[in-house]
């Protein structure tokens, strides 16, 4: 019973955070939103929004597997690089072969973001090298292996299959399709982890290490199996980068670090790891998303983009450590209640 009332108010505390966070992103869009439209009526034309809504899909796309590793409490700076490395990979075997199936296509970007995953969780877990240091060094290696397979060269739309491309601006039901694969990966993610006994273990993990070992919890396997899924996400939206954009080069997804790291912190998903969702990592990725639509509406600087970018990682960051701060104190003073 103790051990019960001792764990109740950190899982309350929290999850008002996270809730409050969640809905602050909703009333920052809203606001963001109305403001551009006051501003610029067109903003929220046919093909602004649908414009909005195929690069939120790429980014979220990147933060949903930035989320399951972020709440082990580790992290995947090299999601950019792979994401670039599949977008070429793709992009070379469908100059080689216009008839492979986008479904085939899909299956191999992930795959190739897979196997540069197991990498990074193989390192990390097997290692013992700090993630922030393995991804470093795999965000230049993998990119380099681009640029050398490349050779400065680039993969133009008109060689690449009528059909692929297409795809990139195929809708459902008046969806995008880029937008629906988005939110298949993202429900599928977020039913794992908040159903089964895998997700629960990740958010041990990333709440107490220790604690997990000390509890039976595989965390090796599930250590690469989170950054498994992040790569094979990461590999997945470099399909979707190709079939959006067309023209493929080395330097695909250079710097989106930033941005999926941000989306993942802002969207509530504690840095120091153990709590947060995938849903307040893609409504992240949807307020960067928006907001560097609306500054170019707006005709304000792109430099303030990534101005508010890292604003926005340093208070997430601030206000899951002040949340941590109480609910340790809080924790503390129930504990000498009990005593």
């Amino acid at each position: 019973m103790t051990a019960v009332e001792l764990t109740a108010p950190k899982r309350s505390s929290l999850d008002f955070v996270l809730r409050a966070r969640e809905l602050g992103i909703i009333i920052a869009l809203a606001l963001l939103v109305a403001v551009t439209v006051i501003s610029n009526p067109r903003f929220l034309s046919g093909q602004s929004v649908r414009d909005i809504l195929l690069n939120t899909a790429i980014l979220a796309v990147l933060a949903v597997g930035q989320a399951v590793v972020v709440i082990t409490r580790n992290i995947d700076l090299s999601v950019g690089s792979v994401l670039g490395l599949s977008a070429f990979t793709v992009g070379t075997l469908l100059q080689n072969n216009p008839g492979l199936p986008v479904v085939l296509a899909l299956l191999i970007g992930a795959a190739v973001g897979g196997v540069c995953g197991v990498l990074n969780g193989v390192l990390v877990r097997y290692g013992k090298v700090p993630a922030l240091v393995v991804t470093l060094g795999t965000l230049y290696v993998v990119r380099g292996v681009t640029y050398f397979w490349a050779g400065g060269s680039q993969i133009n739309a008109d060689e690449l299959p009528p059909g692929f491309l297409s795809f990139g601006n195929a809708s459902l039901l008046g969806v995008p399709m880029l937008v629906l694969i988005a939110l298949v990966a993202l429900v599928v993610t977020a039913v794992v982890l908040r159903n089964y006994r895998v997700g629960r273990e990740l958010y041990a993990m990333g709440s107490s290490p220790q604690a997990a070992q000390l509890a039976g919890i595989p965390t090796g396997r599930r250590t690469v199996g989170a950054f498994l899924v992040s790569g094979a996400l990461a590999g997945v939206a470099g399909v979707l980068f190709a079939a959006r954009f067309g023209t493929i080069d080395a330097a695909a997804g250079t710097g989106m670090e930033l941005n999926v790291v941000a989306a993942v912190v802002v969207g509530g998903v504690a840095v120091f790891g153990g709590s947060g969702t995938v849903w307040g990592a893609a409504l992240g990725a949807l307020l960067l998303t928006t907001i560097g639509s609306a500054l170019a509406v707006l005709e304000i600087n792109q430099f303030w983009q990534q101005a508010i970018v890292g604003g926005l990682i340093l208070l997430a960051i601030g206000a899951d450590r002040l949340v941590a701060v109480r609910v340790a104190a809080g924790l503390k003073k129930r504990g000498s209640h009990v005593g």
